[in-house]
């Protein structure tokens, strides 16, 4: 087969090693505080400045999010394909700098959006085509750069470290994943406080300025680097591996497969420990079925025509995708929760945000879910694990599929305490006589949202950790960077699901001339109803995921525990 590997050029041999890290961890931390800061604030820039209502916005909010969490997969394909890492790496740099630009210039280019409303008669005019067009492609343009860096930026630090594992450092690689993800988490911390905060209280022209200078540098980091890195030229691709799969047992689909594997005379992938293919999914099987030695295989052993007959790693591999499927749709539907970042803004604007007589909080309540995801962490490791190891008397674990399914029941209750706090806003908010004033600020303090930002976090985390781990995990080494993005996918299909939903519920609730539960006025519309909806969906999810759990069976680790002695 042909796999997902990279030829390393003897140049380079010399390369490579800890001194790159500054370089990649550099651009990454300035890469992700630029990139984090658009979308916090993202639905106030759409609402206040192009006069959108709240579907409308958080539409386009929904099919952004989906293009870069998809863009990522096109990326690694193209990086390891044809254009190399470090490439990809460099292009998309380029490319998100001059999306973001683009954007900023809509903050500060009057003519780029709508001419401000005016207030004595609440007149507003709609943004024109034009400048829709303008705002989304920028948009577009920013979220394609953002995936092909995405795509590569992990891995190409990993080529660097290759070396330093092969003299004996092993847990050189494990420095470097805890060093990215902390990088990642200051980044993001860092963007929902000081940046939001430019943008809340110096105005959109600086607080969207401010991440392309961020940006810049960033590009410049990555690039000063180029003397110290070791850079693997492309060789092939696993997708088209898995496509050649699905072609040949089309072709093959004639044949007749016997009961017996052994029976069968299978192309085999030199070097390879798996003689026969597995009886799941068994047409499969005929995608690797020698049928004349002397036709099908070439004098060294290669297939003469790899898309008419595969290797036995090949066929494995695509059903190790394949058996995934219903656990990886469980976790596409748990999205959709996670891609609700609109109305917890307007939210959190109606309400008290002061802690104390003069302090009040800046920027976006988001850190807290992000505050949350890192307490989850250390806690999990340090008092978690610890306790139940003491309860029970023995080193406890707790493998990713139960990680997983407590993910959803978090990502279950956090919808449901949404649902009733913005209940009890609501209705203080009409009691109070807001009721036509969404922007009015109700005496209820802030910190009631705590709660439902700290569930967030806690299910987010579990669901990107358990999930990465449980894909990795069971796909074989060759899948790693289709492992490493099918949590993407699935964010990104969970964000046009959720632009669905809320069109769904805003089509069916608005009839009769009824204000809709979605409204851009959220004291006359009816969130707490809408996420009692999405309260539904999960509850359904976690019931299908407990039925698609128990099929797929133990996962390769619990199979070893199970035969230990």
């Amino acid at each position: 087969m042909m796999e997902q590997t990279l030829l390393l050029d003897d140049s380079e041999t010399h390369k490579g090693g800890f001194r790159t890290l500054p370089f990649i961890l550099g651009h990454a931390a300035l890469m992700h505080v630029a990139t984090s800061a658009l979308s916090p604030n993202m639905i106030m820039y759409l609402m206040n400045e192009y006069h959108m209502n709240m579907t409308t916005g958080s539409n386009i909010i929904y099919i952004w999010s989906a293009v870069t969490n998809i863009a990522p997969v096109v990326g690694a394909f193209m990086a390891d394909s044809f254009v190399g890492r470090f490439q990809m790496i460099g292009l998309g740099s380029v490319v998100t700098l001059v999306g973001m630009f683009l954007f900023w210039l809509t903050s500060v280019i009057p003519q780029a959006r709508p001419p401000p409303c005016v207030d004595s008669n609440s007149i507003c005019r709609s943004a024109e085509m034009f400048q829709i067009f303008f705002l989304c492609f920028s948009l577009a343009i920013i979220a394609i750069g953002d995936g092909a860096i995405k795509s590569s930026s992990l891995a190409f630090g990993s080529d660097q470290l290759k070396r330093e594992v092969c003299q004996g450092n092993a847990r050189a690689m494990e420095r470097y994943f805890s060093w990215y993800y902390a990088v990642y988490a200051l980044s993001v911390l860092f963007a929902l406080t000081c940046l939001v905060y430019i943008q809340v209280n110096m105005g959109w022209a600086l607080g969207f300025g401010a991440p392309v200078l961020l940006m810049l540098f960033s590009t410049v980091i990555i690039y000063l680097g180029t003397p110290f890195y070791v850079k693997l030229k492309p060789k092939s691709s696993l997708i088209t591996g898995l496509l050649q799969v699905i072609v040949a047992s089309r072709r093959n689909r004639c044949l007749r497969l016997s009961s017996q594997s052994a029976d069968m005379l299978y192309h085999q992938k030199k070097g390879s420990t798996i003689v026969l293919p597995s009886e799941k999914l068994r047409f499969l099987n005929k995608a690797c079925i020698v049928q004349d030695p002397q036709l099908d295989l070439s004098p060294d052993g290669e297939a003469t025509d790899p898309w008419h007959l595969c290797t036995v790693d090949q066929v494995e591999e695509l059903k190790a995708l394949l058996k995934v499927v219903p656990i990886w749709l469980t976790g596409v539907i748990m999205s959709i929760n996670i891609s609700q970042n609109s109305f917890p803004v307007l939210q959190a604007n109606t309400m008290d945000r002061h802690i104390g007589s003069s302090f009040e909080i800046p920027g976006s309540f988001g850190i807290f879910g992000v505050i949350s995801a890192i307490l989850w962490i250390v806690l999990y490791d340090c008092l978690i694990l610890r306790v139940a190891s003491k309860l029970t008397g023995k080193p406890a674990h707790f493998s990713t599929k139960e990680r997983m399914g407590f993910g959803f029941f978090l990502s279950f209750l956090s919808v449901l305490v949404v649902a009733a706090v913005e209940g009890v806003r609501r209705s203080i908010a009409i009691k109070e006589g807001y009721s036509d004033d969404p922007q009015g600020v109700i005496p209820m303090s802030a910190m009631w949202l705590l709660p439902q930002y700290s569930l967030a976090g806690f299910a987010s985390t579990l669901h990107a950790i358990s999930q990465n781990e449980f894909y990795i995990s069971e796909f074989p080494r060759s899948m790693s960077s289709v492992a490493s993005a099918l949590l993407g996918v699935g964010t990104g299909v969970g964000s046009l699901l959720a632009s669905f939903i809320m069109n769904t519920i805003d089509d069916l609730t608005k009839r009769g001339g009824q204000e809709s539960w979605v409204s851009s006025n959220i004291n006359k519309g009816h969130y707490n109803y809408y996420y009692l909806v999405l309260a539904g969906f999960s509850l359904v999810n976690i019931l299908c995921y407990i039925v698609f759990s128990r099929a797929y069976g133990p996962c390769k680790g619990e199979v070893m525990d199970e035969e230990k002695p």
